[in-house]
């Protein structure tokens, strides 16, 4: 939708009476970072206002007016997103919820715990850890914030064993475009009431509803973990490798795939030593169990099946220093691949398992084909892969041009091989050409009525997901 109102001085006066001066920013007060996400290729806009708030009322308050007087509302946590889903692109209010950080209540009756959308998910991990329980999801980005990470269904590294975020989220109190507030599922470990509104939600990037308030299952903390580093030559013996893994009912809780050029660049950006690059391609397998005698022989079994397979060595990481220098490492490739060049895009797309092999032949000849720079790696137990194309030192003509034709022939190909455009980064503004060319104009038919339903006006974060 277009033809929004300009924010007035009045508007401004109205955000005051509603969260206090000293939360409300407009021009040269609003900082930079709050014109872009991570990913700054997919545009800078500035917000007319960013109003920081503390509860559902403020925002009820805030959604009634913006409706009164139709101007656009985009939501923000940590900014940490790839998809400019939380860029204001037009104008209007930014609403951040990053200062709704509170955790409420730990249920160890019901094993769940409620959080505020702020709370960010190192922190949450820590707290939970701290009384013997895990919140399983494990997305890379640990300075993300949990309603950023419900908003994009975020996948992360154990999702091969304990699933995704959507797979936790017993319930919801939200605000809807109208500045309703209602909640959605609870406490409850089943539910065939009607149409799952909470399951709709999660992943709606912020277009549906602002969510206030997070109810999360949580599992008891497994009482041993153990990582393995696997080097491969050959790429195809790597790829290979993972169902076989998954075939002798090992159970790993991640397996993830990384490239040397990857890990040589985290070595760079963090200044610490890998313990092992001499391959072409790894495998980082992790194990959990409630025994170390449990534990020994999983990882044994893989070990053996990964030898089968064409594996040059198996590491074990049994060692505090080990176990660091490895996890860091994994957890910076995004930031030491962004260092590396001048600007980057992403490519996020969930493939089959058995055709991993096929999609990354792919991505070499494209390299080869297209003469940029591409670096990958991913999470391969659930065929989620980044790859990440860079501009290094293109002029902007031919980076653009270079990039698009990459860019599309990598999601054509994730299509003809049954995969999605989007894993676990979302669509946001950047990417709905590619989601319409794979899912068809008939399901974001469907899509837009949705948005028209909970949102008639358009206001709630305009422009993303679908048109």
């Amino acid at each position: 939708m277009t033809g929004y109102n300009e924010i007035n001085s009045e508007d401004i006066r109205e955000l005051i009476r509603i969260c206090g001066s000293e939360n409300v920013y407009t021009g040269s007060a609003i900082h930079e970072d709050l014109s872009h996400d991570e990913m700054t290729l997919y545009g800078t806009r500035f917000p007319d206002v960013a109003v920081e708030v503390s509860s559902a009322e403020q925002i009820s308050e805030i959604m009634k007016l913006a409706g009164r007087r139709l101007i656009p509302v985009t939501p923000r946590g940590s900014g940490t997103g790839l998809c400019g889903g939380a860029v204001a692109m037009h104008g209007g209010i930014l609403l951040s919820l990053a200062g709704m950080d509170r955790i409420l209540e730990f249920d160890e009756t019901n094993f769940t715990v409620t959080v505020e959308p702020g709370v960010l998910l190192m922190t949450l991990q820590e707290e939970c850890a701290a009384r013997g329980m895990m919140y399983p999801p494990d997305p890379g980005e640990k300075s993300a914030t949990i309603g950023g990470n419900v908003m994009t269904n975020a996948g992360g590294m154990r999702a091969i064993k304990y699933g995704v975020t959507r797979d936790y989220v017993l319930g919801m109190t939200i605000v809807l475009p109208d500045g309703t507030i209602t909640g959605v599922g609870g406490k409850i470990v089943k539910n065939s009431s009607g149409y799952s509104i909470k399951d709709l939600l999660i992943g709606s990037e912020g277009t549906l509803a602002i969510v206030t308030k997070i109810i999360l299952k949580l599992i008891p903390l497994p009482a041993y973990s153990l990582s393995l580093l696997v080097p491969f030559n050959d790429l195809d013996q790597c790829f290979n490798a993972v169902p076989e893994i998954l075939k002798a009912r090992t159970f790993p809780t991640a397996v993830e795939f990384m490239q040397r050029q990857v890990i040589e660049a985290a070595e760079e950006y963090l200044g610490l030593k890998f313990p092992d690059k001499s391959a072409n391609a790894y495998l980082l397998l992790t194990f959990d169990g409630s025994s170390s005698k449990e534990l020994e022989e999983t990882y044994r079994k893989a070990a053996d099946v990964c030898l089968a397979c064409g594996a040059e060595d198996v590491y074990i990481s049994d060692t505090e220093e080990r176990q660091t220098s490895i996890w860091k490492a994994r957890g910076a490739f995004l930031e030491a691949i962004k260092t590396s060049t001048s600007e980057m895009d992403e490519c996020d797309v969930v493939i089959p398992r058995g055709v991993l092999s096929d999609f990354m032949t792919q991505v070499d000849k494209l390299e080869k084909e297209s003469g940029l720079r591409l670096r990958s790696f991913g999470h391969a137990g659930d065929g989620n892969l980044h790859i990440y194309l860079c501009k290094d030192s293109l002029d902007e003509k031919s980076w653009n041009e270079k990039c698009g034709k990459v860019m599309g022939a990598l999601y054509s190909y994730a299509d003809m091989i049954g995969g999605q455009i989007s894993g676990e980064h979302g669509i946001g503004h950047a990417k709905i050409d590619y989601l319409e060319e794979s899912v068809g104009s008939r399901l974001m038919e469907i899509m837009s009525g949705i948005k028209r339903s909970f949102d008639p006006d358009g206001i709630l974060n305009p422009g993303k997901v679908c048109r």
